[in-house]
């Protein structure tokens, strides 16, 4: 079964979020099992020659497939991310349906979207294309909360995937994750859970490490990324230099 038949079956995936520009350590992580590797093409360190490089990587792995969360909702950075070997794409600042439709657009070939055909690395034909591309849009604004129904009904979406850094100043806290709106947070996140789930389609998440991941999952979303590889070498870095001054 292919990673978009998967997804769209709302079967239980997990991925892992690379924002370096780092080829090497990126195989590395593909090889350890997880079922998808996206690269941020939006807040990460990779340039489009980046992109290119880490989706190869993630192919040489065997095993997880690569997924790219584009810099923006536009057929250009979308439509080369698609090129440049990506399954799917994690789509930033969905707000209304318009937006969701217009990215769907930009994903599919026509008849059913506006997505330019090129020889690409996919090899895929476009009607192939459209089954195994995947597009999924992110829910992280105040407006995108209040039409998150309306948004998961939109024709051809796959999923929507919570950024909770974005969500929870969405719901008024004064900086990421404050604690001081954690319980209108929590009820944003099974909203959007539960939009998706009446809607048919994937519902993801951003964790930050493996047990909040496992949580997210049996709260009902379908799919989880675990943290980033620059917030983990940081971690190991740090805990390593604690433990040798003791």
């Amino acid at each position: 079964m292919t990673f978009a038949a998967r997804l769209r079956a709302r079967e239980r995936v997990l991925g892992y979020w690379c924002a370096l520009d780092a080829p090497v350590a990126t195989e590395r992580i593909a090889r350890l099992g997880y079922d998808y590797v996206c690269l941020d093409g939006q807040h990460g360190y990779l340039g489009y020659s980046g992109l290119l490089s880490g989706l190869q990587a993630i192919d040489a792995a065997g095993g997880s497939v690569g997924l790219v969360r584009v810099e923006a909702n536009d057929i250009t950075p979308i439509g080369r991310a698609l090129d440049a070997g990506a399954v799917g794409v994690i789509v930033p600042l969905i707000e209304t349906p318009a937006d969701a439709a217009a990215a769907v657009a930009s994903v599919r070939y026509p008849p059913v979207g506006r997505r330019s055909f090129a020889s690409n690395r996919s090899g895929l034909r476009p009607a192939e294309a459209n089954e195994r591309n995947v597009v999924i849009a992110m829910i992280e604004t105040p407006t995108a909360l209040s039409e998150v129904d309306a948004i998961c009904a939109t024709p051809g979406l796959d999923g929507v995937y919570v950024g909770p850094s974005d969500l929870s100043l969405a719901v008024g806290g004064a900086y990421p994750m404050d604690p001081a709106v954690s319980e209108k947070f929590e009820s944003a996140v099974a909203r959007i859970r539960d939009a998706a789930k009446q809607a048919g389609i994937a519902a993801g998440i951003h964790t930050p490490e493996g047990a909040t991941a496992a949580r997210r999952l049996a709260e009902g979303y379908t799919f989880a990324t675990i943290a980033s590889d620059l917030n983990h070498l940081e971690q190991a870095a740090r805990n390593h230099l604690e433990s040798a001054r003791g």
